[in-house]
């Protein structure tokens, strides 16, 4: 169970702050949110060490790097038994394939995003992860032409 940790108006403005560019100095993030600097940097600790920032990362562009083939997958299980959904989690989360993995509602019980160089990778990716005895009743996948909005940290939504 999450347990949930009260954030007063600092805490958001801070958050929001962070979310667009954790490097930016303490003394200018004080600044715009109206707090001294080692306030500020105090705060950020307290986040840090409650896991309500749970990470400090850098968003890659992938089309900078390397050709990639992007798909979405949508993975049927054969079975609800909890050994093997977590199994399978286990797996998607070793996979250096899977960018993304969810849990979902419907006919569908995964939602994966999984990369690679080319159709034969992603051929060797479903013969080795997508089996029926690993669970896996089915799936569709479904290739990225192009991608309209992207995962941007800046976006996201905190309620108050």
């Amino acid at each position: 169970m999450t347990n949930f940790v009260t954030l007063d108006d600092f805490d958001h403005r801070l958050l929001e702050r962070v979310r667009r560019n954790n490097l930016e100095p303490a003394r200018v993030t004080a600044e715009a949110v109206g707090l001294s600097e080692s306030a500020v940097l105090r705060r950020l600790r307290r986040l840090r060490a409650e896991g309500v920032i749970a990470a400090d990362v850098a968003v890659i562009d992938p089309a900078r790097v390397e050709p990639r083939i992007v798909l979405h997958v949508q993975v049927e299980m054969n079975t609800q038994d909890r050994k093997v959904m977590d199994d399978f989690q286990r797996a998607m989360k070793a996979s250096p394939e899977v960018q993304g993995a969810w849990d979902v509602t419907g006919e569908t019980d995964y939602l994966l995003t999984v990369a690679v160089r080319s159709m034969q990778d992603y051929e060797a990716f479903g013969i080795r992860e997508l089996l029926p005895e690993k669970g896996v009743r089915g799936f569709k996948s479904m290739i990225v032409i192009r991608e309209v909005v992207g995962f941007d940290p800046a976006r996201a939504v905190l309620e108050r």
